[in-house]
């Protein structure tokens, strides 16, 4: 077994005294940070045969090896040769592992195989943590400002940490064992619906230092009252949504989502397993009974909207659900529902800390200012709104992270889930995928319209 935690010993070079200190505590943490998501990949690819590791385990997925590559060409792309350095891999990486590829495609390529990716991976990290003791994070350079493209690199790996637990539960091939779960705290509240007022709304990040391009500028969005679910929708409530024929009822379903059910199949949500009273689910090759009371995760967005249609309801636009993520506290708009104290396991299940969605009702201190619980970690929650730029949107530092994707095919994302980083994970972050995907670690909450005179 090759591990990928060869961290480095060697200590960062003292900086001039010159410099200013919240740039010298800043290149340690930068150095923490980098450790600690390699460490998370390390951790989540260790217990697995090298075989799994090459196996593509569905055509929606990457080979594994693929995932480790890619982390290593990118952290090479962006804070070597970006910054300066001389290329440390063949000029045929750039084509190997560039997201362009389609996934169903890359066990094709001409792939490194576990010792080489490993030996890649150090070869990097060694470089990476040589340049950083003499790197200028001061103003003069807005990629290096403050650490910004050292944090996109971290961020990075972390989505590929969530990738590669999507592929360990579609593993049919090989029983994953996570760590055992974190005891939830059962308080099995009802569904309640909280109204947000109308008006004028500032949507998007100001400039935080996590924040990607997409998120930015901070803009006005108009919106009218509505009303939106206190918690995510759950199990035990899509359930009873199959169990009143909700999957055969076409006028549920939108033209596409009905064509889509039909073409698939689709008759509960991926990984549920029986039926009538006694579902179950496949969680990481094991079976288990299916929680009631968790957020139902592995619905695409057909599946929401049909639901949210059967509940007399709808899926909340992206303003929507941002702007009761968070109200509307101004300028200095809040990172978290709750306010600016930093993510903690009180406030939300995020990390892989519990290996999957806890209880509706497990975090009463995560609520936000209109009175929503549970808006970071657990499940992403799929939105009605397609990716968009927002106005005055700029590409940086590069404009493939987003651009690309800016169209009516791909449909907004909220939230983050368990598998997500604290580093994602924030009331401005926008996810994206097709709303044909399932094997992605969401869910949905509903809303609907309110008049004006509501209170």
């Amino acid at each position: 077994m090759h591990s990928l935690d060869s961290m480095h010993s060697s200590q960062a070079t003292a900086q001039p005294s010159a410099v200013r200190s919240t740039l010298a505590s800043t290149r340690p943490q930068i150095r923490c940070d980098l450790e600690a998501a390699r460490e998370r990949t390390s951790a989540l690819l260790d217990p697995l045969p090298e075989a799994e590791w090459s196996r593509q385990h569905s055509p929606l997925m990457s080979p594994l090896i693929w995932d480790l590559g890619h982390i290593a060409h990118y952290e090479e792309q962006w804070l070597l040769r970006a910054l300066g350095e001389h290329r440390l891999s063949p000029s045929q990486f750039d084509s190997i592992y560039d997201p362009v590829n389609p996934r169903a495609m890359r066990p094709n390529l001409p792939l490194l195989n576990p010792a080489e990716v490993i030996q890649y991976l150090n070869r990097v990290r060694a470089s990476v943590i040589e340049k950083l003791s003499a790197v200028d994070l001061g103003p003069g350079n807005p990629l290096t400002a403050n650490g910004l493209v050292y944090r996109m690199v971290i961020q990075h790996e972390h989505q590929h940490c969530e990738t590669i637990l999507a592929t360990l539960q579609l593993m049919e091939t090989f029983c994953y064992r996570p760590p055992s779960r974190r005891a939830p705290q059962i308080h099995r509240p009802k569904q309640a619906e909280q109204y947000v007022g109308g008006g004028p709304f500032l949507m998007g990040s100001g400039g935080g230092p996590w924040a990607y391009d997409n998120e930015r500028p901070m803009h006005p969005v108009m919106l009218p009252p509505f009303f939106i679910d206190r918690f995510p929708v759950t199990n035990g409530e899509y359930a009873a949504f199959i169990d009143d024929g909700g999957y055969s009822r076409a006028s549920l379903w939108t033209a596409d989502g009905w064509k889509h059910r039909l073409r698939e199949g689709l008759e509960h949500p991926q990984f549920w397993r029986g039926g009538h009273g006694q579902w179950f689910r496949r969680r990481f090759g094991w079976v288990e009974p299916l929680p009631l009371d968790e957020p139902v995760q592995h619905v695409c967005w057909y599946e929401a909207d049909a639901f949210a249609r059967w509940a007399g309801k709808r899926l909340p636009t992206e303003a929507e659900w941002e702007k009761a993520a968070r109200g509307n506290p101004g300028e200095c708009a809040f990172q978290f529902p709750w306010g600016s104290a930093p993510i903690s396991s009180a406030l939300a299940n995020v990390g892989q800390d519990a290996f999957g969605p806890l209880p509706v009702g497990s975090f009463p201190l995560s609520s936000s200012p209109v009175g929503c619980e549970q808006m970071l970690g657990d499940v992403w929650e799929w939105t009605a709104s397609n990716f968009s730029p927002y106005p005055g949107y700029t590409a940086f530092p590069y404009p493939e992270y987003s651009e690309p994707f800016f169209n009516s095919q791909y449909t907004v994302l909220r939230g983050g889930s368990w598998a997500a980083d604290p580093c994602v994970v924030r009331t401005s972050f926008r996810n994206w995928d097709f709303p044909t995907r399932r094997q992605i670690f969401a869910g949905f909450r509903c809303a609907r319209d309110a008049s004006a005179q509501t209170t």
